[in-house]
């Protein structure tokens, strides 16, 4: 005797995994994502939704961004700011406590929805922004890969994608100063429409929500859990190579 559903049922998909955890630095946090994206690349069963916030300012360049049009590298030196970075595409932004990181693991064969770049921003966004709506935030998607409310960015998102699985970065501000970004940041010179002119301060808002809040939202929108999973050994051995290999030499973070 199976336990298979009956003929014409569809099975039920399987939860996905929820990791909450914040590794010391960022180098450490964003190889770990990696490690992630490669586990499903590779085979994992689980698709993935991880959240993480780092306890200290940091700049991360988007995947090909060259450093020093994007980073006030002088500033960032002063103030022991680590420039750092990530496997995915996207702008250059600042990180730090108040800016609430959530990591998606997904498998296209799952969701057709994300099987093209346009079409998974949409999907993806669309149910945070949902999500955040249910919550009284009036949030909508904007440009490309921001999420807004009443036009002012408090959500930056960039994907890697592989064969199997993708992985999508995102950030959401809840108590970060944008005057901080002017400090460390260089005026972007590839902007979204929707941006116009505006300086950083001007253009960047945060969601008023705790980030308790902001994670149950996100785990009610991508049926996430219902229990916490911890770093898998084969993961975290991973993750100690890249840092080793990549996301700590000065080769990947000063790249073009």
């Amino acid at each position: 005797m199976t336990n298979s559903p009956p003929k014409g049922v569809q099975k039920a998909a399987r939860p996905m995994r929820l990791i909450d955890v914040s590794f010391n630095t960022p180098e450490k946090n964003l190889a770990y994502d990696e490690a992630l994206l490669d586990a499903v690349e590779g085979g994992a069963r689980d698709e993935v939704l991880r959240f993480w916030e780092s306890p200290s300012l940091f700049v991360v360049l988007g995947v090909s961004q060259p450093l020093r049009v994007h980073a006030h590298e002088e500033a960032c030196i002063r103030d022991n700011v680590p420039i750092v970075r990530r496997c995915s595409a996207g702008g250059c932004v600042l990180q730090g406590p108040g800016c609430l990181n959530y990591s998606l693991v997904l498998k296209p064969e799952r969701h057709p929805e994300v099987r093209t770049i346009r079409d998974s921003y949409c999907h993806i966004l669309g149910k945070v922004a949902a999500a955040l709506r249910a919550k009284g935030i009036k949030a909508s998607h904007k440009g490309t890969s921001d999420l807004a409310i009443g036009g002012k960015k408090f959500s930056g998102n960039a994907q890697k994608r592989r064969k199997y699985a993708i992985l999508h970065h995102g950030t959401i501000l809840y108590n970060m100063d944008p005057e901080l970004m002017e400090t460390y940041l260089r005026d972007p010179e590839d902007r979204p429409q929707y941006r116009g002119a505006r300086t950083h301060r001007g253009f960047v808002s945060c969601v008023p929500l705790s980030p308790e809040e902001i994670k149950a939202a996100l785990v009610q929108a991508f049926s996430a859990g219902p229990s916490l999973s911890k770093p898998r050994r084969p993961e975290l051995r991973a993750t100690i190579e890249l840092l080793h290999d990549k996301y700590s030499t000065v080769a990947w973070n000063r790249r073009r």
